[in-house]
């Protein structure tokens, strides 16, 4: 699965672990925040993106309907299913945050694979616990094993056939992985990412204003 594919295969399925069906969505195009701000803390990541960042404007509570506002002032409506437990503590002025931290090389080792590749991706998700503001995880840690067709050390960049045959390149977390790869060597590549949906209320006027 490539990258894009996973994200938005991420965002809808996080989206939905945070309790909404979507009605109306905007096509927001990803801007890169500060990654020391971002809700995700993993080793591993290449740069953070926002995919989504809007204001709560309305909550119908008979519907279970939330309604945004971004920055743009595109209005999303959003509807909470029944499981979403923690629904009445969204509120006006709340913020909803979706980011993403793309994937990076952090593990690079020579194998004897004797020429078999694969890719083999594993996915866990956490929630807000119960009373407070709805918010979720989805991180992958995907395992690759593959054979090395082109390595650039300035870039920090390593372009593999995978076991669907066609190239794809990985940016790498640390020179030093790169000491021992050759072209032609087989190698298992680990990659993480994850992405975070999550209400934050408002900052408090006094604190704004600082």
């Amino acid at each position: 699965m490539n990258l894009l594919t996973r994200t938005t295969k991420n965002f809808a399925v996080l989206v939905l672990s945070i309790g909404f069906s979507c009605t109306t969505l905007a096509q927001t195009k990803p801007a890169v925040v500060d990654p020391n701000k971002a809700p995700i803390a993993a080793a591993g990541i290449d740069e953070v993106y926002q995919l989504v960042d809007a204001v709560v404007t309305k909550v119908d509570s008979k519907t279970r309907t939330v309604t945004l506002k971004d920055k743009d002032g595109t209005v999303t409506n959003f509807v909470a299913g029944p499981e979403i437990k923690n629904f009445p503590q969204i509120k006006v002025g709340d913020r909803l945050t979706v980011t993403h931290e793309l994937a990076v090389v952090i593990e690079l080792l020579k194998v004897n694979n004797q020429g078999i590749r694969s890719e083999v991706q594993t996915t866990s998700q956490t929630s807000a616990p119960l009373g407070s503001k709805p918010a979720s995880v989805i991180s992958n840690t995907t395992t690759i094993i593959a054979t090395v067709i082109g390595i650039d050390r300035q870039k920090l960049t390593i372009s593999v056939k995978g076991p669907k045959g066609k190239p794809d390149i990985y940016r790498i977390k640390n020179a030093a992985l790169l000491k021992d790869i050759a072209v032609n060597d087989e190698v298992k590549i680990v990659l993480y990412d994850a992405m975070a949906a999550s209400f934050t209320a408002p900052a408090p006027a006094a604190a704004q204003k600082k």
